[in-house]
């Protein structure tokens, strides 16, 4: 940074790991071969981008900040592999690299803190595009993703990702590995697509929608919670409830993945409003 004149800056949630033994565990967990095209997200001052590009046919690394952009064209300057690109990889088309590389992507990415819920729920939704997924990210997002049923930290995350992918903690990092150090403690996750989904869904966007609905007031019973969700409801909410054998006086950190499935179904009537997108995080 001194080198480059570079200081980190808060808007863009810019720390830099430092620790080159984590580093390496990352390019480890990602299990790279010559095959593979990787998605950086987020690759800062080039270093990890410089160690994936040793292991993988290439890089592609998406950078929003103009001052990085350009200190990663000198950094890798010699590993023609590396594609860097300038842009906010929420505003990307993710489908370009899958129909220009013709395979499926690897992504590694140190995720902004700010940012990381809104990009897994983009994740969430490309398992055509992506085949694994090796992130570090805050710990507290890792457990939303991990989350069991009936704790605290279940909800919308948990729900979509388990539904169609198998995930792991990988392992924690601690804020001094980091420069300038964040306040919290970070996790690598590892996440690879389940060759089937928990469970089919006629509708998939209705059932985001009406889990979301539901999670939005999830101190709420889940019956009142959907008054309050605002989505395109039938008028006999309660009894369709009660008809697949859910108490709508049940809270919604209470129902299953299946039970949600139940849920969205009974109450998914021809003139629902797509009133919500999955996407958008949750507050």
């Amino acid at each position: 940074m001194k080198e480059y004149g570079f200081v980190p800056r808060k808007k863009w949630g810019q720390h830099f790991l430092v620790d080159r033994n984590i580093l390496n565990k990352v390019v480890q967990t990602a299990e790279i071969d010559k095959e593979d095209v990787v998605l950086e997200i987020g690759p800062g001052l080039g270093v990890m981008t410089v160690a994936l590009a040793r292991q993988a046919r290439k890089v592609i690394a998406v950078e929003i900040d103009p001052q990085l952009v350009e200190i990663l064209g000198k950094k890798a300057v010699d590993s023609p592999n590396v594609e860097i690109v300038k842009g906010d990889i929420l505003k990307i088309d993710l489908n370009q690299f899958l129909d220009r590389e013709g395979a499926q992507i690897k992504v590694v990415a140190n995720l902004p803190y700010q940012v990381s819920a809104p990009l897994l729920f983009r994740f969430i939704q490309s398992k055509e595009i992506l085949s694994t997924l090796t992130l570090m990210l805050q710990k507290e997002v890792a457990e939303r993703m991990t989350a069991s049923l009936g704790g605290k930290e279940y909800g919308p995350l948990s729900i979509f990702i388990q539904r169609s992918w198998n995930l792991s903690i990988r392992f924690f990092v601690k804020p001094s590995a980091f420069f300038p150090p964040p306040e919290v403690e970070s996790a690598v996750v590892h996440i690879v697509p389940k060759e089937k989904p928990l469970l089919e869904l006629r509708d998939e966007e209705w059932f985001n929608q009406v889990v979301k609905g539901c999670f939005r007031y999830r101190r709420k019973t889940v019956i009142n919670a959907l008054k309050h969700s605002g989505l395109s409801l039938p008028q006999d909410l309660g009894r369709r409830i009660e008809s697949i054998g859910i108490d709508p006086q049940r809270r919604p950190e209470t129902l299953t993945v299946q039970e949600f499935a139940h849920l969205a179904e009974t109450l998914n009537t021809q003139d629902h409003v797509s009133s919500a997108a999955l996407d958008v995080p949750e507050p």
